[in-house]
């Protein structure tokens, strides 16, 4: 009687864990979003799905396998495709729709000038560190318990939101915002908002104080201007773990948080990866 309890607790608990993993990320098919693809039920794990050239991350949701693509912001919308590799090397491929999505724009004033107009010894050195970041957030690691509800990093305020088009100091440049900034006092807790290992940590010309954490296949966190890193390469993280503290280092009008997430090598809206992330 026992046992039997224990298989119908068990089995309720798959259902509830698989139907709480499928709520996250948020499914939005715009630029800057993320598509979900319910893929053939012929498809398994020994299988790969690209998009462009990237790999995308795949999970079973209730004997479903689903691929979820991280959307350009530049991406054009209309019908796209993915490409699925069997183990045996057979290729087929699936549609998806991506829809138009308008962006505010927003014009912000840096007083460290050199944040905005780099002298060449800070260009110098920004193409010195590009690599370095292009090469953590190209990152992937085999692993299918991916967690895709994450918490929010720090608790303050949504300073900036995703994608909006910023010009800094009345330049006509306009830069795209790839993260989410949320503000908090100085020396306010930094937390891993999911299982996953720190893959670098660094101080970089825009960027200041910086951690990279892979969660798996091809799902990488960013955290900028931190005050202080608490974290070294390589560490294994639980979610809710400290990894440092809001800062201003780097290019910032004011201490807070700039906080990236990378899917398939392309920085998508953090916020489709939180609950009621409109509340603040």
């Amino acid at each position: 009687m026992i046992k039997k309890l224990l298989i119908v607790i068990a089995f309720f608990l798959f259902k509830i864990n698989g139907a709480y993993a499928a709520d996250y990320p948020t499914i939005s098919s715009v630029p800057g979003g993320i598509a979900v693809v319910n893929l053939l039920t012929s498809f398994t794990e020994r299988d790969k799905v690209l998009f462009g050239k990237k790999r995308i991350l795949t999970r079973k949701i209730n004997n479903t396998w689903q691929a979820l693509i991280g959307l350009p912001l530049k991406i054009k919308p209309g019908i796209h495709k993915i490409k699925i590799v069997s183990s045996q090397g057979k290729k087929h491929y699936q549609e998806f729709s991506v829809h138009n999505k308008d962006y505010a724009t927003r014009h912000i004033t840096i007083k460290n000038k050199r944040m905005v107009s780099p002298r060449k010894e800070d260009i110098e050195r920004h193409y010195k560190e590009k690599p370095l970041i292009l090469a953590a957030l190209k990152q992937w690691t085999e692993n299918n318990q991916v967690e895709t509800q994450f918490t929010l990093p720090v608790d303050g305020r949504f300073s900036s939101i995703f994608g909006l088009k910023r010009i800094y100091n009345n330049q006509k440049r306009i830069r795209r915002h790839t993260g989410l900034d949320i503000a908090a006092p100085q020396g306010t807790a930094i937390t891993s908002p999911a299982k996953g290992k720190v893959i670098r940590t660094g101080n970089y010309f825009f960027t200041g104080n910086t951690v990279f954490i892979d969660h798996g296949q091809g799902l990488i966190t960013m955290y900028c201007h931190l005050n202080k890193t608490q974290v070294k390469a390589g560490q294994q993280l639980e979610q809710g773990e400290k990894i440092g503290t809001v800062g201003m280092t780097g290019r910032v009008s004011g201490p807070h948080l700039h906080w990236v997430v990378s899917l398939n090598n392309t920085k998508v809206d953090p916020k489709l990866f939180i609950s009621n992330h409109d509340s603040k």
